[in-house]
């Protein structure tokens, strides 16, 4: 997207203010007036705010030549150290740019979503008999898709309807070349039954054109071709597949009754439409996506974005396009329209825009017009919407009403939770937002697998990203307490040294080399080295007695250990407190906020350890290592070769051809596999 002769400008930051502000405001008079993105960044190297604009020079000096005084602009111009500017062609490749770099390295005063574009399709596999089939990832041109859907329920439920009006086949190839007699999909009137002849090619190539006609929102055309057949066979005495058609129109219309959608009201090109409804509350923000493909309502789904206030204030304040300035005498956009905004920009940049979005609150056009340059197709925005698109939107802003509410609730929930916990256990903590908590568990089957499981919780949720699998090795199976002396061991040494040395590490470390089943987290800015405030291990006092000797010999402080011991029967409700330090045993109530906390993170760290070690042992066991080994196998592959030929067994036994029309195994690779498993 850069263009040569991009000006990048990056200063050294450990000048005075005045001197360090003489220089940015020089390097801003030097910038050319072309479109582009603009990256400030404090003393610390941290990025504070990414922005597009059309006219760097007067964008950019807009935050230096204006008070920004009591904003929350002001407080991000104070922290302004360095500058740095990328100059572009054109202002789609501004958006572009500047969303990559959002998502990519999450800048502090910026509106953030999730970056979760992995939205499910049906796709209709390519085949002299097609099939249908549920698909989430890389689009492969061969074959057709219809989407995206918002959940994996809307795809399922679009492919029943599917097989009962259209009575498609749902079945792998391998089992459809392989059939002797009809499934019981058949006998329930769910399939044709193509795969034993008991349909035409031309009979079922036609109820593929028909069911794809249908998903593209031609169902009224549909249904008038269903009505003509089902009187041509009514003529001519075929009063079984008259019924049949019969059949299929009364599913069809009972499907868009239930979905509330009049497609006469819709133009052709408008029969696809995202409708976007954003609702603010509690300091927290909500955009509910729901999604029409061919004038079908298939779902909605809610993001939650991060940095609201601090983003939405700094994105209001860059009004008045046609100047292209910072105008903060002027009114501002509300928080809706900025949220709104970033979520459209970040979540359409790089993937395919419906020609209609429908959105609660105005959004800018510029920003309407350079998404669909950079997607080279028509898009349009409308806020004021009538008919079936205003049903749409009213259903799209409820649905983001009791998200949020829903949201507000929880999060309200797991702060209680925290500060109870915080209580109970008398912890020094000034901030419950920022109280962490490391949790241990060891799985195994009769000693075979052993894993041992780190989970983190910290502000008030489970941080998935920084949980982490230990495989465990170089001890007696089934010892648990050596298994535990090792996890801590591993976990612990690094953190401790640097903590005595003073320097600096990321918490969230990635995952070490052996730990191979475990998701690789995502790359974090590195944040000081520190210990969490409190480490459970689940266990009594053998495994309290383990982890003390190990934070002894690390130096590290032992009141950290909290051991959760199982209560009497086993019950849950009745578990009981162990404390490393000596501190006689804390049983809380069962119904004590702080106790289900405690449950809630010995339960992830039980089950992220449990299905850790299961998929270790079918690894071993199926012998899919032997398939890893080889140079180019991965997890995918291996598990696409597994689950084509049934095992390794049936892997070994397979010729190379038929290993090479496994998807993602070329023939090279293929001719690598039968030498390796021969």
């Amino acid at each position: 997207m850069t263009v040569p002769g991009d000006e990048l400008h990056d200063e050294p930051s450990g000048e005075a203010a005045p001197a360090g502000r003489e220089r940015l405001l020089a390097e801003v008079a030097a910038l050319p007036g072309l479109p582009g993105v603009y990256r400030w960044i404090d003393a610390q190297g941290g990025l504070l705010y990414v922005g597009k604009a059309r006219n760097l020079r007067k964008r950019v000096s807009s935050y230096l030549q204006r008070d920004h005084d009591g904003t929350r602009i002001g407080q991000m111009v104070a922290r302004i150290a360095r500058l740095e500017t990328t100059v572009v062609r054109t202002e789609a490749e501004a958006l572009l740019l500047e969303n990559n770099l959002i998502k990519t390295l999450q800048p502090r005063f910026n509106i953030l979503f999730r970056d979760d574009k992995s939205y499910p399709y049906l796709k209709l596999v390519t085949h002299p008999f097609p099939r249908m089939a549920y698909f989430r990832g890389a689009v492969d041109r061969r074959h057709r898709y219809f989407g995206p859907y918002p959940n994996a329920w809307a795809v399922k439920q679009t492919i029943q309807l599917m097989q009962k009006a259209f009575r498609l086949r749902t079945c792998e190839d391998t089992v459809y070349a392989n059939r002797s007699r009809p499934c019981l999909l058949y006998q329930i009137q769910r399939c044709s039954g193509p795969c034993v002849g008991l349909i035409s090619a031309e009979d079922y190539a036609r109820d593929v054109r028909d069911a794809e006609r249908f998903l593209l929102g031609q169902t009224q055309e549909v249904i008038e071709d269903l009505q003509a057949q089902m009187m041509g066979f009514a003529e001519n005495l075929e009063f079984e597949r008259a019924a049949a058609c019969r059949d299929r129109i009364g599913s069809l219309s009972r499907v868009l009754q239930q979905q509330t959608v009049d497609a006469s009201s819709l133009n052709a090109s408008d029969r696809d439409v995202d409708i976007l409804a954003v609702k603010v509350a509690g300091g927290r923000a909500c955009v509910n996506l729901a999604m029409v493909r061919g004038s079908r309502h298939l779902g909605d789904r809610a993001h939650f974005p991060a940095h609201v206030q601090d983003g939405a204030s700094l994105a209001a304040a860059e009004i008045a396009p046609e100047d292209d300035e910072l105008d903060i005498g002027a009114p501002e956009r509300s928080v809706e329209s900025a949220v709104l905004e970033a979520f459209i920009a970040q979540h359409y940049t790089g993937q395919a825009v419906p020609p209609l979005l429908v959105t609660s609150h105005p959004v800018d056009k510029s920003l309407v017009e350079a998404l669909a340059e950079s997607a080279g197709t028509r898009v349009r925005a409308t806020h004021q919407p009538r008919e079936q698109r205003r049903v749409w939107l009213e259903m799209a802003a409820k649905g983001a009403e009791l998200a949020l509410a829903r949201l507000l609730a929880e999060e309200g929930s797991a702060q209680a939770r925290t500060r109870a916990l915080v209580e109970a256990l008398d912890l020094d903590v000034a901030d419950p937002a920022q109280l962490r908590i490391e949790c241990f568990d060891i799985s195994h089957t009769a000693g075979e697998a052993t894993q041992a499981s780190c989970v983190v919780y910290e502000n008030h949720a489970m941080q998935g990203a920084q949980y982490r699998r230990f495989n465990i090795e170089g001890i007696t199976g089934g010892d648990d307490y050596a298994a535990m002396r090792q996890v801590l061991t591993r976990r612990y040494a690094k953190l401790a040294e640097l903590a005595r040395e003073g320097g600096e590490a990321d918490t969230a470390e990635p995952a070490p080399v052996d730990d191979a089943e475990a998701p690789a987290p995502k790359p974090r800015r590195a944040a000081q080295a520190r210990l969490p405030d409190l480490v459970l291990v689940d266990g009594g006092r053998g495994q309290v007695s383990m982890a003390r000797e190990v934070f002894e010999s690390l130096g590290l402080d032992i009141a950290l250990i909290v051991g959760v011991e199982k209560g009497e029967g086993r019950k849950v409700g009745l578990e009981e407190l162990v404390f490393a330090d000596g501190r006689p045993k804390v049983q809380l109530g069962h119904d004590s906020a702080a106790l289900m906390l405690v449950a809630q993170i010995r339960d992830e760290a039980h089950r992220f350890a449990i299905t850790g070690m299961r998929a270790k042992r079918a690894s071993v066991r199926t012998g899919g290592s032997r398939l890893e080994d080889i140079p180019g196998i991965g997890p995918r592959k291996r598990a696409r070769l597994l689950q084509r030929f049934g095992g390794l067994r049936g892997v070994a036994a397979a010729a190379v051809d038929e290993l090479a029309s496994v998807e993602g195994i070329g023939a090279d690779l293929a001719e690598e596999i039968y030498r390796a498993l021969h």
